[in-house]
């Protein structure tokens, strides 16, 4: 019976990337009626679903940590494109635009997804079992991009109000690639056995015995539909976007809510691929997509904002509010408790979903 639905399945993760791309094309700028947002948003999901699948095929096929760096990396480059798409259009919107993604993407991987795995591998296992040592890197290597560059330019008298004078910003770009760079070096090639899943006898587990890894063939053929489909969804999130908007504005709430509806769709392949991974107890490889994740939304973002400012008009928004400032040194302060151990329980996964639960109130509610 699995035999004969392999054949379906690959059907199916083949058309729905191909399928997106072509509705992006034919509905790219255009104002979409509700008809026509409803079978977007189907083939959105299903272009969901398949970059999950080619993530998966991909990561076998290269192992771990590199799997999760490549959904991460990929994720991140498109959406570092769409903001700078979307701040190009300008507006007064634009100039909290790079600011409100980068924080809602923090706080929905090292909250949301972070606390959503612990908790189904806490279930499903009893206790969730990690490497503390490569995920405490991957922690403190976010909490120091996100202090320099969301957190300083709330309290930095260069410029008025909470922005960055154009030294600072260049001075943040730059520290922010060097350390990306730094953590990719020691995750992949000096230190990768840190990222590695572990037994819950300690042991690095360096390759999975129980599936044949892909040939390299089905691995590029994969990697390519992967970026089709991640181009797709983020393109058609933002063609929904309006709709998002509108509905948002018409239940009179804040417009920020549009960008976390956003970045929830766009982190969508993350946080399943995540979820597959804790609830076969590869929470380590779950902690890699998350912290990755909100690593390169950060490392990536930063310098690429810095350098369209350069041509864009308009200030550049990148300090966060009162509100917000706490609820980042909450999260850094609960995570680090968390990985400290090397293994959490259900009320860790439930400590960061109420962490997460209490953003999107004061989203809702600020």
């Amino acid at each position: 019976m699995i035999d004969r639905l392999r054949p379906l399945m690959a059907q199916w993760t083949t058309l729905a990337p191909l399928l997106a791309a072509v509705l992006l094309i034919l509905t790219w700028g255009r104002d979409l009626p509700g008809g026509v947002v409803a079978v977007v948003t189907l083939v959105l999901a299903g272009a969901v679903l398949a970059a999950v699948h080619h993530a998966e095929v991909v990561a076998h096929r290269v192992g771990e940590p590199f799997g999760s760096l490549v959904l991460a990396v990929a994720v991140t480059i498109i959406e570092v494109a769409l903001i700078v798409t979307l701040m190009a259009d300008g507006g007064d919107k634009s100039a909290t635009l790079a600011r409100d993604t980068v924080f809602a993407a923090v706080m929905i991987t090292c909250n949301g997804v972070v606390g959503l795995s612990l908790l189904s591998a806490s279930l499903r296992h009893g206790t969730a079992i990690f490497n503390p040592e490569g995920t405490g890197a991957a922690l403190a290597t976010v909490a120091t991009l996100a202090t320099l560059s969301l957190v300083l330019p709330t309290f930095t008298t260069s410029k008025p109000g909470p922005e960055f004078s154009s030294v600072q910003l260049t001075f943040a770009a730059v520290s922010s690639l060097i350390l990306y760079g730094l953590f990719v070096a020691t995750q992949t090639v000096r230190h990768r056995d840190y990222f590695l899943p572990i037994t819950r006898q300690g042991e690095v587990i360096t390759a999975e015995e129980h599936a044949r890894a892909p040939s390299a063939r089905t691995a590029l053929i994969s990697l390519g539909l992967l970026g089709v489909a991640l181009i797709g969804v983020v393109g058609l999130a933002k063609g929904v976007s309006p709709t998002i908007e509108s509905g948002v504005d018409a239940a009179g709430l804040p417009h920020a809510v549009v960008g976390v509806i956003i970045a929830l769709l766009v982190l969508l392949p993350e946080t399943i691929a995540a979820l597959r991974s804790a609830r076969r107890d590869r929470v380590q490889t779950s902690l890699n997509l998350a912290l990755g994740s909100a690593m390169a939304s950060i490392g990536l973002t930063i310098p690429a904002v810095a350098l369209a400012s350069l041509w864009l008009s308009g200030p550049l928004v990148l300090g966060l509010g009162n509100t917000h400032l706490v609820l980042l040194a909450l999260t850094v302060v609960v995570s680090g408790l968390t990985i400290v151990p090397g293994r959490a329980t259900p009320l860790q996964g439930g400590v960061h979903l109420v962490l997460f639960a209490a953003y999107l109130e004061l989203a809702i509610n600020p």
